[in-house]
């Protein structure tokens, strides 16, 4: 099975031949990346089709931070930042995702014209949140996720992070299927960056095949992440700022579809964007090369002299075989 037949698919959104990128839109102050640029209506709107123009295939609009420590906002507050940025997008033809844990903004945000849920607490933060997303027939993105972040960083403790992820985003999964959403329409999420630490999140991206396990498309959010600051920062050096760490993120983002993520999520799209086409297509010719009828590759030709050359062993026959005699 090729890793693009591997990635699966998500009933109720396109099927993109690679994995897809997900463009991010913060309609908040207090984004740990881009806090408070994007959170003028119409400057996210904007910001939002300006993702699309450089590669993304959707949007995840989210109106309330997750970093450590954030203090959430009230509903009304969610709902105003978020439903106009959504309407105003899904009225260009965007395929746009709302990243919430609130019921009724999801609902609200689908209503206006949102195709995905992305709800970093996998629907254990309200628990209207399932009912409303089957009752929408939407697809419903499962992150793992141990509580809030309020206080700093929950429960990052592990015995062995790949078996104990897999294991309870299984349980979770489990739940929103008992709960009356589709197994066609969840997606799983490592969660990279909630409750864990750097090690952690290296660990879950060198073992996304133990995710694929699952049986459902995979989104990798690494973007601009804490771990990424310490990979660059080295043994003593201080991280970069967060908008210094797109090339590494881009380098997640072509490994993640090497190994067969459906969709990486990003702030800055151009680079994944040409990631992901740069790994479709080697995955493409490695495909190409092992087909049933495909021709053998030839075996290189040997240099003159090489004990294997067609006349090494053959003598008398002028420099070639003088080589080949000795």
């Amino acid at each position: 099975m090729s890793k693009q037949s591997g990635r699966g698919r998500v009933v109720g959104l396109p099927e993109w031949d690679r994995c897809a990128v997900m463009g991010v839109v913060n309609v908040t102050p207090d984004s740990f990346s881009d806090g408070g640029r994007w959170f003028d209506t119409t400057a996210a709107v904007k910001h939002g089709l300006q993702l699309v123009a450089e590669g993304a295939d959707l949007v995840d609009v989210g109106g309330e931070s997750t970093r450590p420590g954030a203090s959430r906002v009230d509903e009304d507050e969610e709902l105003r930042r978020v439903v106009p940025v959504v309407r105003g997008l899904a009225s260009e033809g965007v395929v746009v995702s709302v990243d919430t844990m609130r019921a009724h903004v999801a609902a609200q945000a689908l209503a206006a014209g949102a195709a995905l849920v992305n709800d970093v607490s996998g629907g254990l933060a309200d628990p209207g949140m399932i009912p409303a997303v089957a009752d929408a027939g939407a697809p419903f993105v499962v992150m793992h996720w141990r509580g809030f972040l309020e206080g700093g960083n929950v429960r990052g403790v592990y015995a062995d992070v790949v078996a104990e992820v897999v294991d309870e985003l299984h349980a979770r999964v489990e739940a929103v299927l008992a709960g009356g959403i589709s197994p066609d329409r969840v997606v799983v999420d490592p969660g990279l960056g909630f409750s864990k630490e750097a090690d952690h999140d290296l660990s879950l991206l060198a073992h996304l095949d133990r995710l694929h396990a699952l049986g459902h498309p995979l989104l990798v959010a690494a973007s601009r992440k804490r771990f990424l600051g310490r990979v660059l920062a080295g043994p003593e050096g201080a991280p970069p700022p967060a908008r210094e760490r797109d090339a590494a993120t881009a380098a997640v983002s072509a490994l993640a579809a090497e190994a067969g993520a459906w969709a990486v999520r990003v702030h800055e799209v151009r680079a994944t964007a040409d990631a992901v086409r740069v790994a479709r297509a080697v995955e493409g010719a490695r495909e190409e090369a092992i087909a049933p009828g495909a021709d053998a590759p030839r075996p290189a030709r040997p240099a003159p002299g090489d004990p294997a050359a067609p006349d090494a062993h053959r003598g008398g026959h002028g420099p070639s075989g003088a080589e080949g005699a000795r």
